[in-house]
């Protein structure tokens, strides 16, 4: 029998996302699913709305047991042959409160800070100690299971991973498969979807559209850049950023403009406040989602628990098609989050980098990219110079090289001096107790 642990499950949300992906893939469906969460509320909730998603879409074939606290890791990982990460360490209240509300005395504004920034670099920080934890109990009792992660910092949290344990990890993000749909709806080009033929390849949330074609190979990109121009003219609408992108780099890029806003030194400056409302950048967009969302789901969740009636369709998620692609041994093609070891050319070999990736029953194989456009190549570094000097934080425990990591980060840098830099980072360590407590 497959096991699947989910861990993070009390995400429920995702959970069920996932999971009900599992549930309608017929080589999954008698899987036994391990859910693991520290708050048992959460992960009653969604015991309940996964049992009952079994019931209505699988005919009760799954197996579904939980595991509360870090006294029951171990069983909820032992035997597993996947390992779904979803984990927020520290949660809305306090720790994405203080990744924003303190950055802010200081001038330093953000948008989603989960990825990088300030708020990025953070929740790397308080992230990584636990996935050490999960890591040695995978490597004791499970040691062949494929660990999935889906928390962000994607690049930082799988990099860690990646470099500095056993665990077979691939890093997994949605905005790749979303990418070159979501631009060509917004384009009015919908007629091209059907057949088209891509590339991309970067890094996680600043992957590059390197190629867009028809399906009679007609480079879209022409059309593409001339309709990206004349919509940014035209007024405000939600993806200014990467058509601005489109327009001074050449190229799109994964993630929305909301996360891109943030990336870099560009669009988010205290010099220049006109900026926000010509580039229509959302502030605070996290906090404010989380507020959304908590509401959001609370509402869905009681009128779920009332009747019971769910039912769940497979989405593009690609966690049970990897599964899938390895329990089968039937080939599938993702777009994956490795270190990079040669695959992009003219980024750093210890890089994790978003590339396309070929699964099947011998595992999960990155594909050689080459060279990026030196302009893009240049975009990425300024981003994985911060990351990787996270991930050293994260192995040193030194608040020195957190101090580096912060000072490398291009948004922060452009805004703040190195005093307030330290001053900003020492605050913000003292405000996440004893999330932080092991750096010194």
């Amino acid at each position: 029998m497959i096991k699947i642990t989910f861990m993070g499950a009390g995400s429920t949300v995702f959970s069920r996302n996932v999971l009900g992906d599992c549930m309608c893939t017929p080589a999954l469906q008698d899987a036994e699913l391990a859910l693991y969460d520290v708050n048992e509320t959460r992960l009653e909730e969604s015991r309940i709305i996964l049992e009952a998603i079994n019931k209505n879409v699988n005919e009760g074939r799954a197996s579904i047991h939980t595991y509360l606290g870090v006294e029951n890791r171990k069983k909820a990982l032992r035997d597993a042959n996947f390992v779904v990460n979803a984990i927020q360490v520290g949660g809305y209240d306090p720790c994405t409160i203080t990744d924003f509300e303190i950055p802010k005395k200081y001038g330093l504004r953000q948008t989603i800070a989960d990825t990088m920034g300030i708020g990025g670099i953070m929740r790397a920080l308080r992230t990584i100690p636990v996935l050490q934890e999960f890591a040695a109990d995978m490597e004791e009792v499970c040691p062949e299971a494929w660990f999935l992660n889906y928390t962000n910092p994607m690049a930082m949290l799988t990099g860690y991973m990646q470099r500095y344990t056993k665990v077979k990890t691939i890093g997994l993000c949605h905005s790749v498969q979303a990418c070159s749909k979501g631009l060509l709806e917004s384009l009015d080009m919908s007629g091209e979807l059907e057949g088209r033929k891509e590339l991309i390849a970067g890094i996680n949330h600043m992957g590059w559209l390197l190629e867009i074609k028809n399906r009679d190979g007609r480079d879209l990109y022409p059309e593409i850049k001339k309709r990206a121009a004349e919509k940014n003219a035209a007024g405000k609408h939600k993806d200014m950023v990467r058509f601005e992108y489109i327009k001074n780099l050449g190229y799109y890029c994964t993630e929305s403009s909301e996360h891109n806003a943030e990336y870099n030194p560009f669009y988010i400056k205290a010099k220049y406040p006109q900026l926000i409302e010509r580039y229509n950048i959302p502030l605070d967009e996290y906090p404010r989602r989380c507020i959304e969302q908590i509401e959001g789901w609370e509402k869905e969740r009681d009128e779920i628990l009332a009747d019971g009636k769910i039912t769940h369709e497979r989405s593009k998620e690609y966690a049970s098609y990897i599964m899938e692609a390895i329990v089968t041994d039937t080939p599938y093609k993702i777009g994956g989050n490795v270190i990079n070891h040669g695959l992009i050319d003219n980024l750093v070999s210890d890089a994790c980098v978003e590339v396309p990736c070929l699964v099947d029953g011998q595992g999960i194989h990155p594909c050689h990219v080459g060279k990026l456009p030196i302009q893009l190549a240049g975009m990425n570094m300024t981003n994985i110079n911060a990351q990787l000097m996270t991930i050293e934080a994260a192995r040193t425990r030194k608040i020195q090289d957190i101090y580096r990591a912060v000072m490398l980060e291009p948004h922060t840098a452009a805004e703040l001096s190195i005093d307030d830099i330290k001053a900003m980072v020492d605050e913000m360590i003292a405000a996440h107790g004893t999330y932080m407590e092991m750096y010194h």
